[in-house]
């Protein structure tokens, strides 16, 4: 999945959009919760050393929370890793490359969008 096909599954899952809160770097998109306004998703280009890739150069990826009880089995997934600048105990990093299957993506976009909801 890409970073186009990542922000289309959340549009048409959730009728959400994302907005560019960081004036410094227009690339960052944030998906949130409409009622809460509460991130369960953010978007964004780094370099791939930042999540221990040998491979020079960047990549695009997606945090979402994670249910804890799923955490450590998710992370042995291709194309996820620990969260890169979250909190590594409820977030995971996923690479929008083709490596993380599409399941996945969906699945870990749904858990997150449940996990930060309105209680």
């Amino acid at each position: 999945m890409t970073k186009l096909e990542f922000e289309n599954l959340v549009f048409q899952a959730y009728a959400c959009t994302p907005d560019r809160p960081f004036s410094d770097d227009q690339d960052v998109l944030v998906f949130r919760h409409a009622d809460n306004r509460k991130w369960f998703g953010i978007v964004m280009n780094i370099p791939r050393c930042k999540l221990g890739l040998v491979d020079p150069g960047r990549i695009d990826i997606v945090n979402l929370k994670c249910p804890e009880q799923v955490l450590y089995t998710i992370r042995q997934e291709p194309g996820v890793f620990p969260a890169y600048h979250m909190n590594k105990a409820h977030w995971v990093s996923v690479a929008l490359d083709g490596s993380a299957t599409d399941d996945t993506i969906r699945f870990l976009c749904e858990q997150s969008f449940r996990l930060t909801a309105s209680k």
